[in-house]
């Protein structure tokens, strides 16, 4: 998943994309409602590319999260927010079976859904591509597969 320029702002529902830069503020664009407005250097903003959620072993990317997700669906949305939080920590449990409980809150389970629903809405959910390079030498071995199956 590529979420680069997709923020969110402390204090302010919703996720954001940055769509310009100046001195003193960030312009961005609402992605529901697609308003733009200015946010300054006071306001708490986060990268979405930089969030991830505690596991008992390691922290998970929310975009790697976010890939779980859309594999699982097939490309559809997932489960509302609004679910109550026993069944969205077991729907998270599918996707993340080792998040630690105590470190992510019912909160933060909302949030990671809710984001995966907006994105979906706003078709910004979309699978990276490999680079050209790794494409070709995968395709490369595929053929020396078939030739040495054939010889």
């Amino acid at each position: 998943m590529d979420l680069t320029d997709i923020i969110t702002i402390s204090g302010k529902p919703g996720l954001y994309t940055v769509v310009g830069k100046s001195k003193n503020n960030v312009i961005v664009e609402s992605l529901a409602e697609g308003k733009r407005f200015p946010t300054f250097n006071s306001n708490r903003i986060s990268a979405l590319a930089d969030i991830s959620i505690y596991t008992y072993d390691e922290e998970v990317l929310l975009s790697d999260i976010y890939k779980t997700i859309f594999e699982k669906e097939n490309g559809a949305k997932c489960i509302s927010h609004k679910e109550p939080a026993e069944k969205l920590s077991t729907y998270l449990e599918e996707i993340l079976p080792n998040y630690d409980k105590e470190q992510v809150y019912n909160s933060d389970i909302k949030k990671l859904f809710q984001w995966y629903n907006l994105l979906h809405d706003a078709k910004k959910l979309k699978l990276k591509e490999e680079p050209k390079k790794e494409k070709a030498k995968e395709e490369e071995k595929e053929a020396e597969k078939k030739e040495d199956k054939k010889a």
